[in-house]
């Protein structure tokens, strides 16, 4: 059964962020990487994998051969279960337990 993908206006903000930043040096990159990212999220919806996440109630993806994890959750909407993906993180950003990066 399919889920619904959603994403949180932090998750976007992440992937603007960091899709800005590589797009200075190499545009053809940078969406290479946005479309990675947004294929893995949208996987989810068929597949929900990933570890336990650090924060507590969440999930972590990483994303094939790049530096990036996925934080999602599974969260009732509508009375269905959807995949609600709540960041995307850099792997060499500073990530505490129970928080998210700054």
């Amino acid at each position: 059964m399919r889920r619904p993908v959603a994403w949180t206006r932090a998750a976007l903000d992440d992937i603007k962020e960091q899709i800005a930043f590589i797009a200075q040096d190499n545009p053809a990159a940078a969406r290479r990487v946005a479309d990675r990212i947004r294929d893995t999220g949208t996987a989810l919806g068929d597949m929900a994998t990933g570890r336990p996440g650090r924060v507590t109630g969440s999930y972590e993806k990483s994303v094939s051969r790049l530096p990036y994890i996925i934080a999602y959750e599974l969260r009732a909407i509508a009375g269905r279960e959807s995949v609600v993906i709540l960041r995307v993180i850099h792997t060499s950003q500073d990530w505490p337990d129970e928080d998210w990066p700054h």
